[in-house]
């Protein structure tokens, strides 16, 4: 069982704060616009309690935190059409 979660940025809502960076330095890092940059979206156990504090922190809610599915699961399909 794959208990793993994933970081994304909803880059159209960031604003540039940098308060991720600070909070989760071990898969974020801020380039030259002060704008974050995900190392490496996956998200171990170790670091959960970490990247969680980090998305509350978010003033805009901008940064994103998903459990990662597992290779057995399917994706889920909208019920709209």
């Amino acid at each position: 069982m794959n208990r793993d979660h994933e970081l994304s940025i909803d880059f159209a809502a960031c604003d540039g704060h940098g308060l991720c960076a600070e909070l989760l330095p071990e898969r974020i890092t801020l380039d030259e616009w002060g704008y974050p940059v995900i190392r490496d979206s996956t998200v171990p156990g170790p670091l959960l309690t970490h990247a969680k504090r980090a998305v509350a922190a978010c003033p805009v809610l901008a940064l994103r935190l998903t459990r990662a599915r597992g290779r057995d699961q399917q994706p889920q399909r909208s019920l709209h059409r």
